[in-house]
């Protein structure tokens, strides 16, 4: 079956089996390894990537329901001017760690960011609630998405354009990643 999807901006036509997930198109067919395939049941949340704005488990999301959408995934984040300050603010306060769950609280947080500029610690940790962080926990990435708040969340030129064509007021961000 064929789909065309814009992935970071670039539409994209190719031929995929109608069971293939989005995290293998993803990661098989167009070569972005940022987004992880971790546990396969929706559980860890590693897979997170944003479909028409909203933040989806790609272990959860066939590649045909993609076709005709905008996927944005972590290799979409930096841009000319440089590192999205979410990803500057993981740099800042160590929130990378081992990095396997870092692309999708990257794009977790760079959401949350995007409606809630100014997020408290309880918000932030509601949002990034349903995804796995098996080192040594949550601190960093918490300081990591309050310090992106602190400094300029704002979101550059292209996120913030794809993030225009969102429903709002549908769920609470946090809502949204836990789905």
């Amino acid at each position: 079956m064929q789909i065309t999807t814009t992935v970071n901006g670039r539409e994209c036509t190719q031929d995929v089996e109608p069971r293939l997930l989005l995290v293998h198109f993803l990661r098989d067919h167009l070569g972005l390894t940022g987004t992880h395939w971790g546990c396969d049941t929706s559980n860890c949340g590693a897979c997170v990537v944003w479909l028409d704005a909203m933040p989806v488990k790609a272990c959860t999301v066939l590649a045909v329901m993609a076709d005709g959408c905008d996927v944005r995934t972590v290799e979409g984040l930096e841009t000319e001017s440089g590192l999205d300050p979410i990803q500057q603010g993981f740099v800042e306060c160590h929130g990378l760690q081992c990095g396997f769950c870092t692309p999708a609280m990257l794009m977790t947080g760079r959401w949350l960011l995007n409606h809630d500029p100014d997020p408290s610690e309880e918000t932030i940790r509601e949002a990034i609630s349903g995804q796995v962080c098996r080192c040594t926990g949550y601190e960093n990435i918490v300081r990591s998405i309050r310090w992106a708040a602190e400094h300029g969340s704002g979101a550059p030129a292209a996120v913030a354009e794809a993030d225009e064509s969102a429903v709002p007021g549908q769920r609470s961000a946090a809502e949204e990643v836990r789905a």
